[in-house]
């Protein structure tokens, strides 16, 4: 779905924007250009366009009979039961859309006037709108390696140390990363996953699924990814011996490794596994979408908002899912804090 950004005067800086979502009407407009581009409002219980305005709430009502006839332009999006205002939202949106490095809690917090434990939750919910969904699969040359995020056993303190009862980089959590390479039609781009282990049925089943068959899969000399040349033209680079032989290498996807743990320990400081995948939507996002400029990022982010929603209770492993570890879901370290049930 996109969204027209001709519009007049539409903002192309922070400080625009700020000021251009202050007006409540310019603000709904915008959002019911995102949620109903054809310009018609439908009732998303019903899909009747047969409904009216109420001015003093801003909300619509259908004129069918049944529950929940009474809607917002929120309602089916990932800003849906929340109340805080439109011009909050699209300005966090801004944010972190165009934040090279992210933008923590407590930065948005300040910036826009809202509890830190409210930005957390609607950072994580910009997030779940960055997410591509894209099941188009890379092509032409595509570099695969992996990465860890975490700590290591010797920074840790003392009481975690011998909880883990970690050495090196074990209990660090393991991230998958492919990078399609430049092509006449677009720039280059990532996709991520964190993956149970670096193992080479966990590896080449990302590089499966997520490559086309007969394209050129450039990797390292880690065992794991021994035998793609059945369906690839792999070629290997020893980083013992050298970085780069000609077209051989995974210096994109090493240069990508370093932004995306730039962000994650310059800006957040400590993220933990079950949270990981959203951040690395974040980044990932960024990345693909850098040739843009801050209203182009800005539009595309709100754009995917349909159709996701994310509870406060999932969040925190309190839906019956759960978290991987049960003392997780009490306590645990985000944006350098320990964020809990605190107010």
């Amino acid at each position: 779905m996109k969204a027209k950004k001709k519009t007049s005067g539409f903002p192309q800086t922070l400080q625009d924007a700020i000021k251009y979502f202050a007006d409540e009407d310019r603000a709904l407009d915008f959002m019911k250009a995102i949620r109903w581009p054809d310009g018609t409002v439908k009732c998303p219980a019903c899909g009747s366009t047969d409904v009216s305005f109420l001015s003093t709430r801003r909300i619509w009502k259908c004129k069918n009979a049944h529950e929940k006839r009474q809607f917002s332009v929120k309602v089916g999006t990932v800003l849906e039961d929340s109340p805080i205002g439109l011009d909050k939202w699209l300005c966090g949106f801004w944010l972190i859309a165009n934040a090279k490095n992210g933008i923590s809690s407590y930065e948005l917090h300040r910036s826009i006037g809202v509890t830190q434990k409210t930005a957390w939750f609607m950072l994580h919910r910009i997030r779940l709108s960055m997410q591509d969904g894209s099941v188009e699969k890379m092509k032409g040359a595509v570099e695969a390696d992996e990465t860890f995020i975490g700590g290591l056993r010797a920074n840790m303190h003392k009481n975690k140390r011998e909880q883990r009862k970690a050495t090196g980089s074990t209990g660090m959590t393991p991230v998958m990363g492919l990078l399609e390479r430049n092509s006449p039609d677009r720039h280059s781009r990532v996709r991520l996953k964190v993956v149970k282990n670096t193992r080479k049925g966990e590896l080449q089943s990302q590089v499966r699924e997520h490559v086309e068959k007969g394209s050129e899969v450039f990797t390292d000399q880690h065992l794991s990814y021994m035998g793609l040349s059945d369906e690839y033209a792999h070629q290997l680079i020893d980083h013992s011996e050298c970085y780069v032989k000609g077209r051989v290498h995974t210096n994109g996807l090493e240069n990508f490794w370093a932004l995306l743990k730039r962000g994650i320990h310059g800006t957040y400081v400590n993220v933990e596994p079950f949270h990981l995948f959203r951040y690395l939507d974040e980044q990932a996002f960024r990345f693909n979408e850098r040739k843009d400029n801050d209203s182009g990022r800005f539009v595309k982010v709100v754009s995917r908002i349909m159709g996701k929603g994310l509870r406060y209770a999932k969040l925190i492993g309190k839906d019956g899912e759960g978290l991987p570890k049960p003392s997780w879901a009490t306590a645990w370290m985000i944006d350098d804090i320990r964020f809990g049930y605190q107010s």
